[in-house]
């Protein structure tokens, strides 16, 4: 369902900008028996509950215009969190320098996480822990989050 996601972020991303904040990452998800489509929103002072409410607004005739999911699901705008997931290039590229954890699919000199701070992105990233930089490919990393903001 990962294109369901995408064709959404597509859909509401200058419609979420126009409210004036910037659209984070956009999941489509089921948890028990519900779907769920969050759209995740950040700014530089935080988001509020109005902003999570004005975006709402804003997108809901966009998705249902679009009919871009089949089938019935929640809407949920939010925050990232201080614990933010980072899942694209520009996730990366946006949090340099702040410290955060990976997870990799197959393990790295014995270890399959790692923590440090991030020094540089692209299609690798480059991580300062305690014994020095290591890199990683993008594809190589099963998850990453932030570790602080």
């Amino acid at each position: 369902m990962a294109n369901a996601a995408e064709k959404v972020y597509g859909l509401v991303k200058r419609t979420v900008e126009d409210c004036g904040v910037e659209l984070w990452d956009v999941r489509y998800l089921k948890e028990g028996a519900s779907w769920y489509l969050r759209i995740y929103i950040d700014k530089p002072d935080g988001i509020t509950i109005d902003d999570c409410t004005n975006v709402s607004h804003a997108i809901d005739p966009v998705i249902d215009a679009s009919d871009p999911i089949d089938g019935a699901y929640y809407l949920e705008v939010c925050s990232p969190g201080i614990e933010r997931e980072l899942t694209r290039p520009e996730h990366y590229a946006k949090m340099a320098g702040k410290k955060i954890r990976i997870k990799l699919y197959k393990a790295s000199e014995g270890k399959k996480e790692f923590e440090g701070i991030l020094k540089s992105s692209g299609e690798n990233i480059v991580l300062e822990t305690e014994t020095g930089e290591i890199e990683f490919e993008l594809k190589e990393i099963s998850k990453s989050v932030l570790c602080d903001l």
